[in-house]
């Protein structure tokens, strides 16, 4: 039988592109998302909610709903986040760092919460965390968003812990920065606060890699999917960079 995936955050960016590429591996696929345009473009066969992942309400009843109509996860792809302001500390708006932190961690922790109870009644289950390089390494004036994921990576280890005895998996994907327009309003942003141009940010993100270039979706989904597959079957509690090898974590030129 196809593995049933669930991804939060999946109608665009990596998420659109990890449930292509499950359902093109033949899995039955279900995002969320909370953007109307970006549902509404879902490719034909995949399942698509308007949920926010940060109120445990819609999660709750997202989750009724996959369990009356499918009655199993197989994997979660706990995807969703959100790049959060670009401020130093000493100029951080508490509203956008709460709102950064609910949807990123607070996300992430109601995801794993609601798919938990399927797989361990059926004692088997993949949990994917997507974290960053940023959950690794810190990220000047992204103080939320690397707080966050961070704590995704904490999230993920205890969850390894916790649901292991019930044949359950968990891991965390560690993206670079992935191509897109999510990462282009991160250049532009970070441009204007450094006084740099968007040019001289994206090279210098490029050229803080080993490969000396930018992750592109596919290979984040590419990641995903090996993962949730029996050939990872003994990879668990680990965090997985797809980065291209991060040698300056803050790069400036």
């Amino acid at each position: 039988m196809s593995q049933r995936v669930v991804i939060t955050a999946g109608a665009a960016g990596i998420g659109q592109v990890m449930a292509r590429t499950f359902a093109a591996a033949g899995a039955e696929v279900w995002v969320t998302d909370v953007d109307e345009a970006a549902l509404a473009s879902v490719s034909p066969g995949i399942r698509a909610s308007n949920v926010d992942v940060a109120d445990e309400r819609q999660m709750a009843a997202f989750f009724n709903e996959v369990k009356e109509i499918w009655g199993e996860i197989d994997v979660l792809c706990a995807n969703a986040g959100i790049k959060g302001p670009t401020a130093a500390i000493d100029e951080m708006p508490m509203v956008e760092w709460r709102d950064c932190l609910a949807v990123n961690l607070d996300g992430a922790m109601l995801a794993a919460k609601h798919a938990a109870p399927f797989m361990k009644a059926q004692r088997s289950g993949v949990i994917l965390f997507t974290s960053s390089t940023a959950g690794l390494y810190g990220f000047p004036y992204r103080a939320p968003y690397a707080a966050a994921k961070w704590a995704v990576i904490g999230l993920m280890k205890t969850v390894a812990m916790e649901l292991g005895p019930f044949g359950i998996r968990a891991n965390a994907i560690a993206p670079g920065s992935v191509t897109g327009s999510r990462i282009d309003r991160v250049f532009e942003a970070e441009a204007a606060a450094k006084g740099m141009t968007y040019e001289q940010v994206r090279d210098g993100y490029a050229a803080g890699t080993a490969l000396g270039r930018l992750v592109d979706p596919e290979d984040i989904a590419s990641m995903a999917v090996f993962l949730a597959s029996d050939a990872a079957r003994m990879v668990s509690g680990q965090v997985i960079t797809v980065d291209g090898f991060t040698i300056n974590p803050d790069p400036r030129v």
